[in-house]
């Protein structure tokens, strides 16, 4: 074998570390209205695309909607009224805190206990780190740091699965459409459900 054919080889063997998750094809989620309940009724497919357990993500979603719910058959409930914008968005901040590495930004990673601690390993660069903790609600201040109806300044600081920019506030993960990562812009709160924030550029 000459060395350009071991080197196109060797090439195939490495993985793509271009930064994005695109290779991520997550479905939309899909929300059904059940009286005071919100049911989610393809959990189990959004889980099977992150490579998760559902009851992992069920728990994640619950704390993101600030509501309770119950999981069974790759379904799950809760409580409240949820558009499937509110599941998809809570998914997109699963997937930043559970799923992409912090490194290569790719989503080929798993997660690993290791001395009680919730790991995030990366098989494409073999980045190790512990899973971002969220703070506790002691930690927070007493008034709600993002209100319906006001105007904030924020920054940018990511991009959320269908392109709109995102940004964190407090305990708050806030939607921009048309905003850009690294943008500093005024934002007008059109809606907020649990700890997820919906905006308009101000």
């Amino acid at each position: 074998m000459d060395y350009q054919a071991s080197l196109d080889r060797a090439l195939d063997e490495v993985p793509d570390l271009g930064g994005s998750d695109e290779r991520l094809s997550v479905p939309d989620a899909q929300a059904q209205k059940d009286g005071a309940f919100t049911r989610l009724t393809n959990l189990s497919a959004i889980a099977d695309a992150l490579s998760r357990d559902p009851e992992h993500l069920h728990s994640a979603i619950q704390r993101e909607l600030g509501t309770a719910g119950q999981y069974s058959d790759g379904r799950a409930r809760y409580n409240g009224s949820f558009s499937g914008q509110d599941f998809d968005a809570a998914v997109t901040s699963y997937i930043a805190e559970y799923v992409t590495c912090s490194e290569c930004g790719l989503p080929d990673t798993r997660l690993v206990m290791e001395d009680r601690n919730q790991m995030l390993r990366c098989e494409a660069c073999g980045a190790f780190r512990p899973v971002a903790k969220r703070k506790r609600a002691s930690q927070r201040s007493s008034g709600p740091e993002v209100e319906e109806g006001k105007t904030y300044e924020v920054k940018i600081t990511g991009t959320g699965r269908k392109g709109d920019g995102v940004a964190e506030k407090g305990k708050y993960t806030i939607f921009v459409p048309g905003a850009q990562k690294g943008d500093v812009v005024n934002i007008y709160i059109e809606n907020v459900s649990g700890t997820l924030a919906f905006a308009r550029l101000a």
